[in-house]
């Protein structure tokens, strides 16, 4: 099914998700993270190409504008979790590229100390708890985070991210409930780029508004364009706001698409390169925002030029660090196995 005939974004009866304003430092900083997702996932690409990095590797290119929209609402003191096409999530947490790229290679300098590798990588630091290979595992363990805010009444919330496939998994429900009962304070974000693996959402889901999966459990949803930054950020703002008033959890379906194939093993033979070709050519999230920063004077054309040989420049970087990063020990298999109580 071509992308664009996808379900256009709704509102709930709370508003909208009509883009909003932000400063002009903000949105050239909001630029600068998509453009760094997507040249540090070319760049992952490439080291996949070259048998650097090893196991499954899912790339983000396409989706940055959810990660970066959401992240700009959120604050230190929450935390964030979601599923194994993660890289984006990571460096919208605001964690190294080179750390990222090291565990990417399998080597000591990554932030699992090349353990995890692409899917399985965490920063208590940062509040960033993964990272998980099991489908729709973040939705019950980002419940569990949002417990343990309200527990201990330090006024944080978590972000769980899942993909549309996830959406029709037993867990997901169950989670709901408890979060809903209990009035959790949990954003759940789906992330519909709509292809769970190589099946269309049409094919895979009774029913494809996700955004209304949680009314029986008295949950609000709303569809938001998710290759749109401002309306990724203005949902989330209004969504955080009332979780924060301690209405309970939300509902935020990002409709958004990704260009490359389910993960790096994928030919994508589902779709056909038309399709691709036009989403990319008229829905590119960091395209929009940059003529969206050059029209209203935000920036310019140089300045663009400026930040993109930047990024480039810090994603070789990470590359060269990561490749010349040593092999984690042997014994290392040993450890993170226990924790200390």
């Amino acid at each position: 099914m071509a992308a664009s005939s996808a379900r256009k974004p709704h509102a709930d009866k709370s508003g909208g998700s009509k883009p909003g304003h932000a400063p002009a430092d903000e949105l050239i900083r909001l630029y600068r993270m998509m453009l760094l997702i997507r040249r540090f996932e070319e760049k992952a690409g490439q080291l996949y190409g070259m048998g650097r990095i090893g196991g499954f590797c899912h790339l983000y290119i396409g989706q940055e504008a959810v990660v970066v929209g959401v992240q700009a609402a959120l604050t230190p003191k929450d935390s964030v979790i979601t599923a194994y096409r993660d890289h984006g999530h990571m460096l919208a947490c605001g964690m190294e590229p080179k750390g990222v790229m090291a565990e990417l290679t399998g080597r000591s300098g990554g932030y699992s100390r090349g353990k995890g590798g692409s899917m399985h990588m965490f920063s208590r630091e940062k509040n960033f708890y993964g990272g998980h290979g099991i489908v729709g595992a973040s939705v019950p363990l980002g419940t569990g985070l949002a417990f343990a805010h309200q527990y201990r009444g330090d006024g944080g919330l978590c972000a769980a991210y899942m993909g549309d496939g996830a959406a029709n998994q037993g867990q997901v429900y169950e989670s709901f409930n408890m979060a809903s009962l209990w009035k959790l304070p949990v954003l759940y974000v789906i992330e519909n780029n709509r292809y769970g693996m190589g099946t269309s959402i049409e094919r895979a889901s009774a029913r494809t508004d996700f955004a209304g999966r949680g009314h029986s459990f008295g949950i609000p949803g709303e569809a938001v364009d998710g290759m749109d930054l401002l309306a990724v950020r203005t949902a989330t703002l209004s969504a955080v706001a009332a979780i924060r008033a301690g209405q309970g959890p939300r509902i935020l379906e990002m409709m958004t698409y990704r260009y490359r194939g389910h993960s790096m093993s994928d030919p994508a033979k589902y779709r056909s390169k038309e399709e691709v070709d036009k989403v990319r050519g008229e829905r590119d999230p960091i395209e929009g925002l940059k003529h969206r920063l050059v029209e209203q004077g935000t920036s310019d054309e140089a300045r663009i030029k400026d930040l993109d040989g930047e990024v480039r420049a810090l994603v070789n970087a990470a590359a060269e660090f990561a490749q010349a990063s040593p092999e984690p020990d042997p014994a290392e298999l040993a450890t993170d196995i226990l924790v200390a109580a």
